[in-house]
């Protein structure tokens, strides 16, 4: 099946191979952004298994409207590395900011493909904050935006060099890597990347970590504000790189 959007994520897990009928588990689903894109990519002849610990993002994800064709993912709440037995074995495992928060990637990855068959995939997209912000314009409201989810992402304790730990996390598990690549997600004049809409949906960790308060954050003017800077520079900006790799376990 042909996705409308060829971003990064679309086109990493096209290329790691998945493919109608196949049984696929989405850890850390959230609210189901990348679990909807693999029901598309299995079908209906496949399955679609989000697991994640929130129960108010999971809530969200099973409110959502599922395109023609596709698979009706099924969204179980439960922690990462305690994955109920009757979920069984899955011919593919993806995962999209998770290992970033493991406190032990490698463990991780281990802990997961026990629910994955011999010569099953798994792939991890993660974004890495070691590289950016870059850009040859100032660009001063973006910089200071990127850094509240610099801050916030540090605050909580993730792995800043995550992408460029993935190969060796993968390997150190078990795992043959197959593929490791990475792509800058930058923004024109007119092409946003949603700078202020991430913003939004982690404002309440912005402001719990103490990271910036709600009335610095201007939420409901901040992606018009964040557009206007970069119409007026006429420069990129790249805010965010990010990382993906796909490995799979040996038969």
């Amino acid at each position: 099946m042909t996705i409308a959007k060829a971003d990064f994520t679309s086109r990493l897990v096209v290329d790691a191979g998945i493919r109608a009928g196949m049984k696929v588990l989405d850890v850390g689903c959230g609210s189901g952004d990348v679990a909807f894109l693999l029901a598309q990519l299995v079908g209906a002849s496949g399955t679609i298994v989000g697991v994640d610990h929130d129960p108010s993002a999971l809530a969200v994800a099973r409110q959502r409207t599922v395109a023609d064709g596709a698979a009706i993912p099924t969204f179980v709440q439960c922690e990462l590395l305690e994955l109920p037995e009757s979920l069984g074995l899955f011919d593919a495992i993806v995962g999209r900011r998770v290992l970033m928060y493991q406190a032990d990637a490698v463990e991780a990855v281990r802990v997961l493909t026990r629910n994955l068959r011999p010569g099953g995939i798994i792939l991890f997209q993660e974004h890495d904050t070691t590289m950016v912000p870059a850009s040859l314009d100032a660009f001063p409201l973006h910089r200071q935006v990127t850094g509240w989810i610099q801050g916030m992402i540090e605050r909580e304790g993730a792995d800043l060099h995550v992408g460029f730990n993935l190969h060796r996390n993968l390997t150190q598990a078990g795992l043959v890597v197959e593929e490791v690549r990475a792509e800058c997600l930058l923004q024109t004049p007119d092409r946003p990347y949603g700078l202020g809409h991430i913003v939004r949906a982690c404002l309440p960790r912005i402001v719990a970590h103490g990271v910036a308060t709600a009335d610095e954050i201007g939420i409901e003017t901040l992606q018009g504000r964040l557009d206007a800077e970069r119409v007026e520079s006429s420069g990129i900006y790249v805010g965010d790189m990010a990382f993906g790799a796909w490995a799979h376990k040996p038969l």
